[in-house]
Protein backbone atom coordinates (compact mmCIF):
# COMPACT_ATOMS: atom_id res chain seq x y z
CA UNK A 1 0.00 0.00 0.00
CA UNK A 2 1.26 3.81 -0.71
CA UNK A 3 2.00 6.04 1.71
CA UNK A 4 -0.62 8.09 2.71
CA UNK A 5 0.14 11.95 2.13
CA UNK A 6 0.34 14.34 4.77
CA UNK A 7 0.87 18.34 3.92
CA UNK A 8 1.96 19.92 6.79
CA UNK A 9 1.41 23.54 8.06
CA UNK A 10 3.16 25.13 10.99
CA UNK A 11 5.38 22.42 10.64
CA UNK A 12 8.10 23.64 13.33
CA UNK A 13 10.50 21.30 14.43
CA UNK A 14 8.23 18.78 12.61
CA UNK A 15 7.04 16.67 16.29
CA UNK A 16 3.66 16.34 14.78
CA UNK A 17 4.52 14.67 11.45
CA UNK A 18 7.44 12.40 13.08
CA UNK A 19 4.59 10.62 15.11
CA UNK A 20 2.64 10.15 12.15
CA UNK A 21 5.13 8.86 10.43
CA UNK A 22 7.03 6.36 13.17
CA UNK A 23 9.51 4.30 12.72
CA UNK A 24 11.63 6.06 15.46
CA UNK A 25 12.93 5.39 18.94
CA UNK A 26 12.25 7.09 22.60
CA UNK A 27 13.58 5.45 25.98
CA UNK A 28 14.43 2.15 24.50
CA UNK A 29 10.88 1.65 23.19
CA UNK A 30 10.47 1.24 19.21
CA UNK A 31 7.29 3.27 17.52
CA UNK A 32 7.02 0.77 13.99
CA UNK A 33 6.13 2.78 10.89
CA UNK A 34 3.05 4.29 10.20
CA UNK A 35 1.55 4.24 6.27
CA UNK A 36 2.20 8.44 6.03
CA UNK A 37 4.55 10.38 4.11
CA UNK A 38 4.97 14.08 4.72
CA UNK A 39 4.89 15.66 1.05
CA UNK A 40 4.59 19.45 1.70
CA UNK A 41 5.93 21.13 5.13
CA UNK A 42 4.84 24.60 5.23
CA UNK A 43 6.55 26.29 8.03
CA UNK A 44 7.61 30.40 8.68
CA UNK A 45 10.77 30.22 10.47
CA UNK A 46 14.25 29.54 8.95
CA UNK A 47 15.67 28.01 11.62
CA UNK A 48 13.09 25.28 11.56
CA UNK A 49 13.08 24.72 7.90
CA UNK A 50 16.38 23.97 8.41
CA UNK A 51 15.88 21.90 10.78
CA UNK A 52 13.60 19.94 9.08
CA UNK A 53 16.17 19.62 6.17
CA UNK A 54 19.17 18.51 8.67
CA UNK A 55 16.75 15.53 9.53
CA UNK A 56 16.83 13.70 6.20
CA UNK A 57 15.86 10.43 8.11
CA UNK A 58 12.32 11.84 8.74
CA UNK A 59 11.90 14.27 6.04
CA UNK A 60 13.63 12.98 3.25
CA UNK A 61 10.77 12.82 0.88
CA UNK A 62 8.99 16.54 2.02
CA UNK A 63 9.14 19.42 0.29
CA UNK A 64 10.31 22.29 2.82
CA UNK A 65 8.02 25.58 1.76
CA UNK A 66 9.47 28.49 3.74
CA UNK A 67 6.70 30.76 3.83
CA UNK A 68 3.98 32.66 5.80
CA UNK A 69 0.88 31.02 5.39
CA UNK A 70 -1.02 33.97 5.86
CA UNK A 71 0.68 35.09 2.55
CA UNK A 72 0.73 31.68 0.88
CA UNK A 73 -2.26 30.53 -1.40
CA UNK A 74 -3.40 27.02 -0.77
CA UNK A 75 -4.88 26.60 -4.48
CA UNK A 76 -1.14 26.00 -5.51
CA UNK A 77 -1.16 22.84 -3.96
CA UNK A 78 -4.98 21.49 -4.86
CA UNK A 79 -3.28 18.59 -7.13
CA UNK A 80 -1.75 17.25 -3.93
CA UNK A 81 -4.25 15.02 -3.49
CA UNK A 82 -3.89 15.13 0.13
CA UNK A 83 -4.96 12.69 2.90
CA UNK A 84 -3.99 14.43 5.52
CA UNK A 85 -3.37 18.04 6.44
CA UNK A 86 -1.94 18.66 10.25
CA UNK A 87 -1.31 21.87 11.53
CA UNK A 88 -0.47 22.93 15.19
CA UNK A 89 -2.11 27.05 14.69
CA UNK A 90 0.15 29.37 16.97
CA UNK A 91 -1.61 29.44 20.44
CA UNK A 92 0.10 32.11 22.50
CA UNK A 93 -3.18 34.08 22.10
CA UNK A 94 -5.54 30.91 23.73
CA UNK A 95 -2.26 30.25 26.19
CA UNK A 96 -2.59 30.35 29.87
CA UNK A 97 0.16 32.19 30.02
CA UNK A 98 -0.77 34.35 27.32
CA UNK A 99 -2.62 37.59 26.63
CA UNK A 100 -5.96 35.37 26.12
CA UNK A 101 -7.18 37.81 23.73
CA UNK A 102 -8.23 34.49 21.70
CA UNK A 103 -10.13 35.61 18.41
CA UNK A 104 -10.04 38.88 19.05
CA UNK A 105 -6.30 39.29 18.52
CA UNK A 106 -6.04 40.27 15.07
CA UNK A 107 -2.60 38.30 14.52
CA UNK A 108 -1.91 34.91 16.29
CA UNK A 109 -5.65 34.52 17.27
CA UNK A 110 -6.98 34.77 13.63
CA UNK A 111 -4.35 32.04 12.24
CA UNK A 112 -6.85 29.55 12.53
CA UNK A 113 -8.30 30.71 9.70
CA UNK A 114 -5.42 30.18 7.67
CA UNK A 115 -5.44 27.02 8.10
CA UNK A 116 -9.12 26.58 7.72
CA UNK A 117 -8.49 28.09 4.26
CA UNK A 118 -6.02 25.39 3.49
CA UNK A 119 -8.50 22.77 4.77
CA UNK A 120 -11.59 24.22 2.89
CA UNK A 121 -9.44 24.13 -0.38
CA UNK A 122 -7.21 21.28 -0.29
CA UNK A 123 -10.40 19.01 1.62
CA UNK A 124 -8.40 16.56 2.87
CA UNK A 125 -9.72 12.96 4.12
CA UNK A 126 -8.94 13.90 7.62
CA UNK A 127 -7.54 17.24 9.35
CA UNK A 128 -5.63 17.51 12.53
CA UNK A 129 -5.31 20.36 14.52
CA UNK A 130 -3.67 21.29 18.08
CA UNK A 131 -3.88 24.19 20.36
CA UNK A 132 -3.50 24.70 23.90
CA UNK A 133 -5.76 24.11 27.01
CA UNK A 134 -6.56 27.53 27.27
CA UNK A 135 -8.51 27.68 23.57
CA UNK A 136 -11.15 25.70 25.68
CA UNK A 137 -12.41 29.02 27.52
CA UNK A 138 -10.93 31.87 25.60
CA UNK A 139 -13.39 34.58 24.95
CA UNK A 140 -15.77 32.91 27.82
CA UNK A 141 -15.79 29.79 25.76
CA UNK A 142 -17.04 31.74 22.38
CA UNK A 143 -13.58 30.85 20.80
CA UNK A 144 -13.65 26.98 20.68
CA UNK A 145 -17.32 27.82 19.22
CA UNK A 146 -15.90 29.79 16.24
CA UNK A 147 -13.57 27.93 15.42
CA UNK A 148 -15.44 24.78 15.19
CA UNK A 149 -17.97 26.22 13.08
CA UNK A 150 -15.43 27.45 10.44
CA UNK A 151 -14.16 23.99 10.36
CA UNK A 152 -17.84 22.67 9.35
CA UNK A 153 -17.95 25.27 7.35
CA UNK A 154 -15.39 23.76 5.58
CA UNK A 155 -17.11 20.56 5.17
CA UNK A 156 -16.23 18.44 8.11
CA UNK A 157 -17.58 16.54 10.96
CA UNK A 158 -15.77 17.86 13.77
CA UNK A 159 -14.44 16.08 17.26
CA UNK A 160 -11.88 17.13 19.74
CA UNK A 161 -10.60 16.42 23.21
CA UNK A 162 -8.28 17.72 25.97
CA UNK A 163 -5.28 15.10 25.69
CA UNK A 164 -2.63 15.12 28.75
CA UNK A 165 0.27 13.09 26.49
CA UNK A 166 1.66 11.87 29.79
CA UNK A 167 -0.76 9.40 29.08
CA UNK A 168 0.69 8.44 26.15
CA UNK A 169 3.74 7.78 26.94
CA UNK A 170 5.21 10.92 26.89
CA UNK A 171 7.42 12.31 30.38
CA UNK A 172 5.61 15.46 30.78
CA UNK A 173 2.15 16.55 31.55
CA UNK A 174 1.50 18.58 28.73
CA UNK A 175 -2.51 19.09 28.38
CA UNK A 176 -3.47 20.12 24.40
CA UNK A 177 -6.63 20.24 22.68
CA UNK A 178 -6.71 17.94 19.66
CA UNK A 179 -9.10 18.55 16.64
CA UNK A 180 -9.97 16.04 13.88
CA UNK A 181 -12.05 16.87 11.19
CA UNK A 182 -13.58 13.99 9.00
CA UNK A 183 -14.84 15.04 5.35
CA UNK A 184 -18.54 14.88 5.12
CA UNK A 185 -18.88 12.18 2.24
CA UNK A 186 -16.68 9.94 4.03
CA UNK A 187 -19.10 7.50 5.83
CA UNK A 188 -16.65 7.15 8.93
CA UNK A 189 -16.09 8.27 12.32
CA UNK A 190 -13.13 8.69 14.62
CA UNK A 191 -12.73 8.13 18.36
CA UNK A 192 -9.53 8.74 20.15
CA UNK A 193 -7.80 6.30 21.85
CA UNK A 194 -7.98 4.93 25.01
CA UNK A 195 -4.81 6.14 27.28
CA UNK A 196 -1.81 3.50 27.20
CA UNK A 197 -1.32 4.70 31.09
CA UNK A 198 -4.15 4.24 33.18
CA UNK A 199 -2.67 4.57 36.64
CA UNK A 200 -0.28 7.56 37.03
CA UNK A 201 1.94 6.21 38.89
CA UNK A 202 3.30 4.31 36.08
CA UNK A 203 3.87 7.91 34.51
CA UNK A 204 7.39 7.81 32.82
CA UNK A 205 9.20 10.06 35.34
CA UNK A 206 11.59 12.89 34.73
CA UNK A 207 14.57 10.34 36.21
CA UNK A 208 13.54 7.39 33.50
CA UNK A 209 13.58 10.56 30.35
CA UNK A 210 16.94 11.42 31.50
CA UNK A 211 18.69 7.99 31.70
CA UNK A 212 21.93 8.43 29.99
CA UNK A 213 20.30 11.70 28.18
CA UNK A 214 24.92 13.28 28.49
CA UNK A 215 25.64 10.44 26.28
CA UNK A 216 23.39 12.06 23.17
CA UNK A 217 25.61 13.91 20.31
CA UNK A 218 23.60 16.80 19.83
CA UNK A 219 22.10 19.73 21.60
CA UNK A 220 23.32 19.18 24.83
CA UNK A 221 24.81 22.52 25.64
CA UNK A 222 25.11 24.57 28.81
CA UNK A 223 23.39 27.65 28.49
CA UNK A 224 25.37 30.52 31.03
CA UNK A 225 24.07 31.48 33.88
CA UNK A 226 24.41 34.29 36.00
CA UNK A 227 25.95 33.27 40.06
CA UNK A 228 22.62 35.38 41.03
CA UNK A 229 20.16 32.39 39.42
CA UNK A 230 22.51 29.45 40.95
CA UNK A 231 22.35 30.70 44.57
CA UNK A 232 18.62 31.19 43.86
CA UNK A 233 18.09 27.74 42.77
CA UNK A 234 20.30 26.50 45.14
CA UNK A 235 18.16 27.32 47.56
CA UNK A 236 14.73 26.42 45.80
CA UNK A 237 14.47 22.43 46.77
CA UNK A 238 13.53 19.35 44.28
CA UNK A 239 9.72 20.33 42.95
CA UNK A 240 9.95 24.40 44.14
CA UNK A 241 9.94 27.30 42.92
CA UNK A 242 10.31 30.88 43.44
CA UNK A 243 8.06 30.81 46.57
CA UNK A 244 11.15 28.82 48.35
CA UNK A 245 13.09 31.51 48.48
CA UNK A 246 14.70 33.03 51.83
CA UNK A 247 13.29 36.72 52.50
CA UNK A 248 16.59 37.94 50.96
CA UNK A 249 16.13 36.64 47.95
CA UNK A 250 12.47 36.30 47.26
CA UNK A 251 11.37 37.70 43.78
CA UNK A 252 7.54 39.40 42.49
CA UNK A 253 5.78 36.50 40.30
CA UNK A 254 2.50 35.17 39.80
CA UNK A 255 3.29 31.83 37.93
CA UNK A 256 4.11 28.81 40.15
CA UNK A 257 6.57 27.87 36.46
CA UNK A 258 9.22 30.82 37.82
CA UNK A 259 12.49 29.24 39.18
CA UNK A 260 10.82 25.94 39.11
CA UNK A 261 13.12 22.87 39.18
CA UNK A 262 11.44 19.46 38.41
CA UNK A 263 10.85 16.40 40.49
CA UNK A 264 12.79 13.21 39.12
CA UNK A 265 9.74 10.83 40.30
CA UNK A 266 7.23 12.67 38.55
CA UNK A 267 6.69 13.75 34.90
CA UNK A 268 8.16 17.32 34.11
CA UNK A 269 5.58 20.23 34.00
CA UNK A 270 4.93 21.72 30.51
CA UNK A 271 8.10 22.71 28.83
CA UNK A 272 7.65 26.32 27.46
CA UNK A 273 9.36 27.56 24.32
CA UNK A 274 9.88 31.17 25.15
CA UNK A 275 9.90 33.30 28.23
CA UNK A 276 12.70 35.41 30.58
CA UNK A 277 14.27 35.00 33.51
CA UNK A 278 12.91 31.98 35.45
CA UNK A 279 11.06 30.29 33.24
CA UNK A 280 14.05 28.34 31.10
CA UNK A 281 12.87 24.80 33.51
CA UNK A 282 15.55 23.54 36.29
CA UNK A 283 17.26 20.59 36.42
CA UNK A 284 15.91 18.65 39.74
CA UNK A 285 19.47 18.25 41.34
CA UNK A 286 21.72 20.69 39.77
CA UNK A 287 21.35 24.06 40.09
CA UNK A 288 20.85 24.64 35.92
CA UNK A 289 18.46 25.41 33.27
CA UNK A 290 17.95 22.32 31.02
CA UNK A 291 20.43 21.44 27.98
CA UNK A 292 17.83 21.28 25.34
CA UNK A 293 18.46 17.59 24.25
CA UNK A 294 16.72 17.26 28.12
CA UNK A 295 13.68 19.25 26.93
CA UNK A 296 13.74 17.58 23.57
CA UNK A 297 13.94 13.92 25.92
CA UNK A 298 10.72 15.93 27.78
CA UNK A 299 8.67 16.02 24.56
CA UNK A 300 9.60 12.67 23.40
CA UNK A 301 12.05 13.50 20.46
CA UNK A 302 13.99 10.87 19.31
CA UNK A 303 17.78 11.52 20.58
CA UNK A 304 18.78 10.77 16.54
CA UNK A 305 16.99 14.33 15.57
CA UNK A 306 18.82 17.57 15.55
CA UNK A 307 18.07 21.05 15.96
CA UNK A 308 19.67 23.74 14.24
CA UNK A 309 19.80 27.09 15.90
CA UNK A 310 20.81 29.47 18.74
CA UNK A 311 20.21 27.86 22.20
CA UNK A 312 17.16 30.00 22.66
CA UNK A 313 15.81 29.14 19.30
CA UNK A 314 16.26 25.59 19.60
CA UNK A 315 14.50 26.23 23.24
CA UNK A 316 11.67 27.44 20.68
CA UNK A 317 11.39 24.55 18.53
CA UNK A 318 11.10 22.35 20.95
CA UNK A 319 8.88 24.17 23.48
CA UNK A 320 6.16 24.75 20.92
CA UNK A 321 6.23 21.08 19.04
CA UNK A 322 3.70 18.18 19.65
CA UNK A 323 5.26 15.54 21.21
CA UNK A 324 6.11 12.89 18.65
CA UNK A 325 5.16 9.83 21.10
CA UNK A 326 1.74 11.43 22.35
CA UNK A 327 0.76 12.04 18.88
CA UNK A 328 1.87 8.32 17.21
CA UNK A 329 -1.26 6.77 19.22
CA UNK A 330 -3.62 8.91 17.58
CA UNK A 331 -1.86 8.55 13.87
CA UNK A 332 -2.43 4.65 14.27
CA UNK A 333 -6.21 5.27 14.69
CA UNK A 334 -6.38 8.05 11.36
CA UNK A 335 -4.34 5.37 9.66
CA UNK A 336 -7.24 2.40 10.67
CA UNK A 337 -9.98 4.62 9.00
CA UNK A 338 -7.85 5.37 5.79
CA UNK A 339 -7.60 1.65 5.35
CA UNK A 340 -11.15 1.56 5.52
CA UNK A 341 -11.75 4.10 2.88
CA UNK A 342 -9.29 2.67 0.76
CA UNK A 343 -11.39 -0.58 0.99
CA UNK A 344 -14.07 0.91 0.20
CA UNK A 345 -12.49 3.05 -3.01
CA UNK A 346 -10.54 -0.34 -3.98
Amino acid sequence: MDNFKIFSTFTGAGGLDIGFHGDFEFLGKKYPKLNFETICALEYNNEACLSLKENKKYFNKTTILEADITKTSPREYKNKDIDVLLGGFPCVTFSMSGSRLGIKDDLAGQLYKSYSKFVKTLQPKIFLAENVKGILSANKGEAIKVIVKEFEKAGYKVKYKLINFADFGVPQKRERVIFIGIRNDLDIDFEFPNPIITDKSNYISVLEAFKDVEKCPYNNEFIKQREKTINMLNHIPEGGNFKDLPPNLIIKASQSNIYRRLDRNIPSYTVLASGGGGTWTYHYEEPRALTNRERARLQSFPDDYKFIGSITEVRRQIGNAVPPVGIYYIAKEIEKLLKKIAEVEG
